[in-house]
């Protein structure tokens, strides 16, 4: 249950009042989920057949999450020992049913002319089918909600390349589903009826190519339209190694996943709601799922990486389970300096930055973006701050908005200037050791679009300066206050 449906799975089983125990291979990978406590975790793992029995004791319900795709060229050959060994386990303890998630195959295909990505997944779901246990196979194409491997290819892809020359495989006809509504059919379908054993098809109601799902994601994400021109000369192979050039998606991820984009994936049926209902607000369409996914960056808490959120809002939002390349990019600039002062006052500086006090760096290149902004239309440096002294959530600080503080400890600040993207200045002072601080300064930008990538990229090389100076002046005078006569 640490993987991207698996720590979605969890709180909504606990919500439908489920009693829940997660087969983990190191439990020390839940260990900080918000929902820990309220689980039983056991360790094992579905590769070592001995090593189940004890997961499977009382379990009336199995969930079948696991896949290898990623881990090598034997993905195939490990699925099918670990199929077979979940199976014989869950046989074995008496379970009354199995639910597994796979994808979605196209008709009419036969299966060992699929890609080995969804001929895996199938053969999975034959395997389970055939244990003598009740199986429910939910077969789902793309899912759409970050960390969703599918939907980090689309979100990466969109937002970096305004102009793509893309292979055949972006007219192919897709039906994705928002991860919410997986979930919604998985919690479901532990309460089928016992002679149910069989699989279904499980969909959006929109059926979509490639290439219209960037251009939607492009206008949901309010990029500018994106060109798609589409030509026969990339294969699979070279189609993986362009997106694990433009995007952070791993090549032993992008190659499967290219490779089953060939493939029409559309739905033949949607018998799982005569058994299912579908959500009472009804599916969720392709641009609701994918504003979903980006709510989180809106709303992000940038003192983590959006994949490593304590506690997500959503199922669509990112969690501490996500890859490390899932959730969008987020640009930092990460400085540290241990202060000869104590907390108190080397925050007395912190939160009198700005205004009349200035930012403690190369005032000219401040002042000249304040002036850039103004010229374009922004706030510029003429806000100044409220009090010389004070800061309090909310209030305006030059170009900054205070977002978030905490007295003595922590100052967020956003940027209101005119960005291609959003940005953030996160300062911080921690005690360490007999009257010496730590002094931390990150600088986070989420970029929009290449412009966002290109502007973070162009203003790089005056990070040193600008953002090293300012840590650097902000500790010195911190230690001037310590050591002079203000010190008393």
């Amino acid at each position: 249950m640490t993987g991207y449906i698996g720590g979605r799975l969890v709180p909504e089983l606990l919500r439908a009042g489920h009693r829940v125990r997660c087969l983990v291979r190191d439990p020390r990978r839940v260990r900080d989920q918000p929902w820990a406590a309220d689980v039983e975790v056991v360790p094992a793992d579905v590769t070592r057949p001995d090593t189940l029995p004890a997961a499977f004791e009382g379990v009336e319900v199995a969930y079948y999450l696991v896949h290898a795709l990623g881990t090598g060229r034997d993905f195939e050959a490990t699925d099918r020992h670990a199929a077979h060994a979940f199976a014989d386990a869950a046989r074995a303890a008496g379970a009354r049913r199995i639910v597994y998630l796979g994808g979605l195959a196209p008709a009419g295909v036969p299966e060992e002319e699929l890609s080995p990505h969804l001929r895996s997944r199938a053969e999975v779901g034959r395997i389970l089918l055939s244990s003598g246990v009740p199986t429910a196979h939910l077969r789902a194409a793309m899912i759409i909600g970050s960390g969703s491997a599918s939907f980090e290819m689309l979100r990466y892809l969109t937002e970096r390349l305004p102009v793509m020359v893309t292979p055949r495989w972006v007219r192919t006809r897709i039906q994705p589903i928002a991860v919410r509504d997986v979930l919604h059919y998985l919690v479901g379908a532990a309460a089928l009826p016992p002679d149910v054993n069989r699989s279904f098809g499980i969909g959006g109601p929109d059926v979509l190519t490639y290439r219209q799902m960037m251009r939607r994601y492009a206008a949901v994400a309010r990029l500018p339209h994106r060109a798609v021109i589409p030509v026969p000369v990339l294969s699979p192979a070279l189609s993986s190694l362009w997106v694990g050039l433009v995007t952070p998606v791993p090549h032993t991820i992008a190659r499967p996943l290219v490779e089953s984009l060939r493939y029409e994936v559309v739905c033949g049926e949607h018998d799982i709601a005569a058994y299912v209902p579908d959500p009472p607000e009804g599916p969720t369409g392709f641009d609701g799922a994918v504003r979903l996914a980006l709510q989180r960056i809106k709303d992000a808490d940038v003192t983590t990486r959006w994949s490593s959120a304590t506690l997500p809002g959503a199922p669509s939002d990112p969690l501490p389970s996500d890859p490390d390349w899932s959730g969008g990019s987020l640009y930092e600039d990460r400085r540290s300096v241990r202060v000869a002062a104590d907390a108190a006052t080397l925050w007395d500086v912190v939160e009198g930055i700005g205004g009349d006090n200035g930012w403690y760096s190369f005032p000219l290149a401040w002042a000249a973006r304040g002036w850039a902004d103004r010229l374009l239309g922004g706030v510029g440096l003429r806000r100044g701050r409220r009090d010389p002294r004070r800061l309090r959530v909310g209030d305006a600080l030059d170009f900054w908005r205070v977002e978030d503080i905490v007295p003595g400890r922590l100052l967020r600040l956003r940027a209101e200037m005119l960005l291609p993207g959003r940005a953030w200045l996160e300062l911080t002072a921690t005690p360490d050791g007999p009257h010496h601080t730590r002094y931390e300064q990150r600088a986070l930008f989420h970029p929009h679009g290449l412009a966002g990538h290109a502007y973070w990229y162009s203003i790089a090389p005056f990070h040193a300066l600008v953002f090293g100076g300012m840590a650097r002046n902000i500790a010195h005078h911190a230690e001037s206050r310590a050591s002079g006569p203000e010190a008393g």
